[in-house]
């Protein structure tokens, strides 16, 4: 059971790492700004990966990896690392973090897809109604927890769609890149170790925001961030737990699931997030959030039913 579903079961460990990097990077974001928490997070990961890399083979930088290794990687870093979450921050600014992780929570469709014509992954017809019913309830948690002002009129929002434009393509922008680059990730690694590929794309994924800081002048603003300890404290959790373990074993997974697969189980970030929420936030849950994580779970359960 668990050998056949291995990586279902690295995919939701996945999750799990992402929901803590969430709430850290949540607080961390609150007291230097995104920017500064993505130039840190990466940094402190490639340190995390070039440590431990001299330790198992000898060598801060994993030079066994072929070209096509390097090429395809780097590339999946600059997409998913870079493009991604730039324009996933940038939806913020126009719309809200609600509407944005709802965009986002399409993510599995774009992946899904890209892998049908970049790796020929099929999926069968299980998968795809487990898929749809895991994003089903996905929406229905991320909808309702942020609604202050009634499903029925957020509803009509949707449908208008009154919110603006701009941002829900920075959203969709950010789906795309963070789908596209996992994609590419399987690609660009394939029997290579997930290990070191992860390492290549955080050291791509460095390198761009550090492109990005140097382009728009931002050095003085990053060292004062440096002087937020408290904020540095989460961005270290963030990091261990986001760039760190959850990029590493979401490659892990793609390893040995199909693409479409691995990327809706780690969409359920939005769900596994209210228990937390609740301990830690002492906020109220209301009875649609339970039931889009009970459609959330049947969704995911159907991967593992489904041999």
């Amino acid at each position: 059971m668990f050998q056949s579903h291995l990586g279902e079961i690295i995919a939701l460990g996945t999750a799990i790492c992402w929901t803590a990097t969430a709430l850290a990077f949540q607080e961390a974001t609150r007291g230097v700004g995104s920017l500064s928490v993505n130039i840190f997070r990466l940094f402190i990961a490639f340190l995390l990966f070039g440590s431990i890399s001299v330790f198992i083979m000898g060598e801060f930088i994993p030079t066994d990896a072929s070209l096509h290794n390097w090429t395809w990687l780097t590339i999946s870093g600059f997409i998913g690392f870079v493009l991604g979450d730039y324009f996933l921050f940038k939806s913020y600014e126009t719309i809200s973090a609600r509407i944005s992780m709802l965009v986002m929570a399409i993510n599995p469709l774009f992946a899904a897809i890209i892998s049908l014509f970049a790796l020929s992954e099929s999926m069968s017809f299980i998968e795809i109604l487990a898929m749809f019913i895991t994003l089903s309830g996905i929406g229905m948690v991320i909808l309702q927890r942020s609604n202050q002002e009634g499903t029925e009129k957020l509803s009509k929002q949707l449908l208008k769609f009154s919110f603006p434009l701009k941002g829900l393509l920075y959203a969709l922008a950010g789906a795309v890149g963070q789908a596209t680059g996992l994609v590419l990730s399987k690609y660009g690694m394939a029997d290579y170790d997930a290990f070191a590929s992860t390492h290549i794309r955080v050291i791509a994924g460095l390198f761009g925001f550090m492109l990005i800081i140097l382009l728009g002048n931002r050095w003085k603003h990053i060292g004062r961030s440096f002087q937020n300890k408290r904020a540095m404290k989460y961005i270290l959790i963030g990091a261990i737990c986001g760039p760190f373990m959850g990029v590493y074993l979401s490659l892990l997974s793609v390893q040995y699931t199909q693409v479409g697969v691995a990327s809706t189980i780690m969409s359920i970030v939005p769900v596994l997030i209210i228990p937390p929420a609740i301990l830690i936030y002492k906020e109220k849950v209301r009875w649609h959030e339970i039931v889009g994580a009970v459609i959330a779970v049947v969704g995911i359960s159907l991967f593992f039913i489904n041999a």
